[in-house]
Order: structure tokens, then sequence, then C-alpha cells
């Protein structure tokens, strides 16, 4: 058997009526959006979906916004990307920025009524005139064309993943602007020869969030880990599609 397919570690899985505050993700959150038992076999019996390819190249664009970000947030300057765009903002400094961004702590909130400690690792923040917070999410692709909305079904997860880092905010007492950005990243194809080098097209996307739907989402995940029997799959699932397929081939 696959080492992707072995249960994990009990420590890291749901259990009814344990009294430490399990620890819920803002992608585990989306998992379940997704699919409820694909969440459940994930967070209760620790079995999970078969992983993606790792996007190291975006790790690496990601790596390498932060850090130029970081030098204007130093100095306390507008970076010229935020300067194109004419946007009321500069990049700000927290004590706690660096533990936010962090995948395994990013920011945290415990919600009592589940005793579920949600949590999601932000790619910046930024301020503006208002003192209020801005939620800045770093995107990388190559597609053809400009970027300059996020006009497809398959990014409203970005959108969702904004607004959940707006909720973890405001949770944690920050003041947060409504409209976030995402800093998008076009690696071009059309040049002419490749030179080791990749160029990019780099656009920002504004987008306002409306978070009153994740403290539901909180609510519903909760109800399903508490099932003790596997809930029914999403509809649109190609997991548990492809699970069905291969169960009536085997009888």
């Amino acid at each position: 058997m696959s080492k992707y397919y072995t249960p994990q570690r009990t420590r890291s899985l749901y259990k009814i009526g344990a009294k430490e505050p399990f620890k819920l993700s803002r992608s585990k959150l989306e998992l379940y959006m997704e699919c409820p038992r694909c969440f459940y076999l994930d967070r209760k019996i620790g079995i999970s979906r078969p992983p993606s390819y790792p996007f190291t190249l975006n790790s690496a664009v990601d790596r390498l916004l932060k850090q130029e970000f970081d030098i204007f947030r130093v100095r306390g300057n507008k970076h010229p990307l935020i300067e194109k765009y004419g946007i009321d903002a500069v990049p700000v400094g927290h004590k706690n920025l660096e533990q936010w961004r962090h995948n395994f702590t990013g920011i945290q909130f415990y919600h009592q009524p589940t005793n579920l400690l949600i949590y999601g690792a932000i790619d910046d923040l930024w301020q503006n005139s208002k003192k209020e917070y801005i939620v800045v999410d770093y995107k990388a692709t190559s597609k053809d064309g400009d970027i300059t909305d996020l006009d497809q079904e398959w990014q409203d997860a970005y959108k969702r993943q904004m607004e959940i880092y707006q909720w973890l905010l405001r949770q944690n007492g920050l003041k947060v602007s409504p409209t976030g950005y995402f800093v998008y990243c076009n690696g071009r194809s059309d040049k002419k020869a490749f030179d080791a080098k990749l160029e990019f097209d780099i656009s920002l996307i504004p987008y306002v969030g409306n978070d009153s739907w994740v403290e539901k989402i909180i609510f519903a995940s909760h109800s399903c880990l508490e099932q003790k029997s596997l809930p029914k799959p999403s509809d649109g699932c190609d997991y548990c599609r492809y699970n069905r397929s291969v169960s009536r081939f085997s009888r």
C-alpha cells in the first residue's frame, strides 16, 4: 500500500469528546466545501486524497515576492506595483507577521463553540490611510492573455481563501479593509528564447470580500466530524467518483 494511503497518527485526527482544541486549517475547510466525505476521511480516519505535484516554481515566486515587499516594508514606502495602480496602501509591519506567514502556525483563532482552532497562512499584509489592514495573496501561473479579474469558477476558491484570512484577522481584533488584493504573476511564454530566465507580467487584482459565511462552514464542518458514519460524497467530487467506479469493477 502506498504511504499516502496509510492512516495518519491518531493524535492528528479528530476525536469526539476530546478536550484539546482540534486544529483545522483553511485548506481543510475548503476540502469540506469540496466534499464532506473526503474531509471526513482525511481529518477523522486519516486517509487523505492522493497528493498533487508540488508547485515548486510557484513557491519560488512566492518567496521572492515576500522578500521584495519586505524591502519596502522596512523602508515604510509604497512598492512600485502599488504606485502603478494608485492604491492607498503600504506594506505594513506587524510583530506577528512572520508567524502568520508560516504554514504550520499561520494566523489562528480558537472557535470556542466547536473547540476548533482555525488557522491559515497569509502571504502579505498592507495597510491603508484609514489604518485598515489589507489582506494580500500571491498567485503565479502561465497563460495566454492578461489576467485582470477572477472570473473563472475554479477561482472562487481563491476568493474564499481571501475571506477566511479577513475573518481570522478580524477575530484577532484587527481592523480589516473589505478589499483585499491578489498579486497575480503570469509567466510569459511568447519570448523567442528562454535565455535562462522566465519573465512575468504582474497584475494587481482587487477583491471585495464577504466573510459572513465562514462561521457557518466552521459549524458545518464540526457537525461532519461529529458523525459516526461516512457522510455522503459531493456529486462533483472526482475522487469519490473514481472510488465508486473502482468498487463496482472489483466486485
